[in-house]
C-alpha cells in the first residue's frame, strides 16, 4: 500500500471482485471542485448542529476528481479503490474508508432507493484534500449522479439534493456545478448564470480564466470556523472566512498579495482554505501569476483552469 493508492473491499479475502462485465455496467463522472465567489457567514444555529448561517455564491472550478461506479454481482457488497498523487489524510491507514464521502453517498442513495450496495467505486483524486475546494463533496455528488444512472433511477437532480444535504453543506451545489447561490447553511441552492449575479461581484471576480494555488498542508474547516468566531472577518473580504484561514495559514495571504501584484483581477481564499484562487484576464497574466507564485514559493501546486464548469457524465 502506498500514499498513491488505497483499496477497500467488504470481503478482502476473496479474490473475486464480483464486478459484472456486461456492457454499460459502469458510469463515470468527472466532478469539479468548487469555490465561493462570495461567502457571508452568519451566526451558528443549534438546529443545524451548530453550523453557521451562510449566504454564498458557489462556482464550479475546472479541477476534477473522477468517480467511476460499476455494478457488482448481487451479494458481493461494495468496494472502494482510491488513487491519486496527493491523497493527504485519505492515504493514512488510520483513515476509515467507510467514512469516505463517496461511500457515504452510496449508502445514502441505496437506502433511499431500496437498492443493495453491490457497487465498486473508483476515485481518482486530483482535487487537493482539505483545501477549501470541496473535493469530498464533489466525490459524493459524483457518486450520486453516477449511481442514479447505473441503477436506472432516472431521478431529477432536485430529488438527489436532500440526500446530498444530509452529507454536507455544499454537496447539493456539487450535483449541479456551474453557478449557484447557497443559503441556509449552504445547502439551499438557487442556480444562477453570470447575468443574475450582483454586478459588484462580477466586476470583482470575473469568470473565465483562473489560477488555483494549492498546498500540501490541509486546514480543518471546524478549526477555521473556530478562528473566525474568535477574530471575525477582515474588512472588505468577500469571503468572511479569509482572515481566519490566512491567520492559520499565512502563505495563503502571501499568495493573494503576489497574485494581485502579478496582474490578477481578484485573488481570494477558496472557502475555508488554504487554497487561493486568482482570477486572470488573459493567458499572459496567468503565466505571470504562475511564475510569481513559483518564484516566491508561496504555493505548492498550481492549476491553470477555467470556471464555471459542471459535472461530466459518461457511460461504458
Amino acid at each position: 500500500m502506498t500514499a498513491d493508492s488505497r483499496t477497500l473491499t467488504t470481503d478482502p479475502s476473496s479474490p473475486d471482485t464480483g464486478i459484472l462485465t456486461a456492457p454499460f455496467t459502469s458510469v463515470r463522472v468527472e466532478c469539479p471542485a468548487k469555490t465561493n465567489l462570495t461567502l457571508k457567514v452568519g451566526s451558528p444555529h443549534a438546529e443545524w448542529g451548530g453550523r453557521h448561517a451562510l449566504d454564498t455564491i458557489y462556482c464550479g472550478v475546472g479541477v476534477y476528481d473522477t468517480v467511476t461506479v460499476s455494478a457488482k454481482t448481487p451479494g458481493t457488497g461494495f468496494s472502494l479503490d482510491l488513487s491519486g498523487r496527493h491523497l493527504g489524510d485519505l492515504a493514512f491507514d488510520k483513515s476509515d474508508m467507510r467514512r469516505n464521502h463517496a461511500v457515504m453517498a452510496m449508502f445514502a442513495l441505496a437506502e433511499a432507493a431500496g437498492r443493495a450496495p453491490d457497487v465498486a467505486i473508483s476515485l481518482e483524486k486530483r482535487i487537493p484534500v482539505g483545501a477549501g475546494l470541496g473535493g469530498g463533496s464533489a466525490d459524493a455528488a459524483g457518486t450520486l449522479l453516477a449511481l442514479n444512472d447505473l441503477w436506472e433511477l432516472h431521478w431529477p437532480v432536485e430529488r438527489l439534493e436532500p440526500i446530498a444535504a444530509t452529507l454536507g453543506a455544499d454537496m447539493p451545489f456539487c450535483l449541479h456545478g456551474g453557478l449557484a447561490r447557497g443559503t441556509g447553511y449552504g445547502e439551499r441552492i438557487e442556480r444562477l448564470d453570470a447575468a443574475h449575479i450582483d454586478p459588484s461581484v462580477v466586476d470583482a471576480t470575473p469568470l473565465g480564466r483562473m489560477v488555483v494555488g494549492a498546498y500540501h498542508a490541509q486546514l480543518s474547516t471546524p478549526d477555521v470556523y473556530a478562528e473566525f468566531d474568535r477574530i471575525g472577518r477582515g474588512r472588505g473580504d468577500a469571503n468572511h472566512l479569509q482572515r481566519a484561514a490566512v491567520h492559520l495559514h499565512p502563505r495563503s495571504g502571501e499568495a493573494i498579495e503576489y497574485a494581485m501584484q502579478a496582474g490578477a483581477t481578484a485573488a481570494f481564499v477558496s472557502g475555508s482554505g488554504p487554497t487561493v484562487i486568482a482570477c486572470v484576464p488573459d493567458e499572459d497574466t496567468s503565466v505571470s501569476v504562475c511564475r510569481t507564485w513559483q518564484n516566491r514559493r508561496c504555493v505548492d501546486r498550481l492549476f491553470e483552469t477555467t470556471a464555471p464548469v459542471t459535472p461530466i457524465i459518461s457511460h461504458r
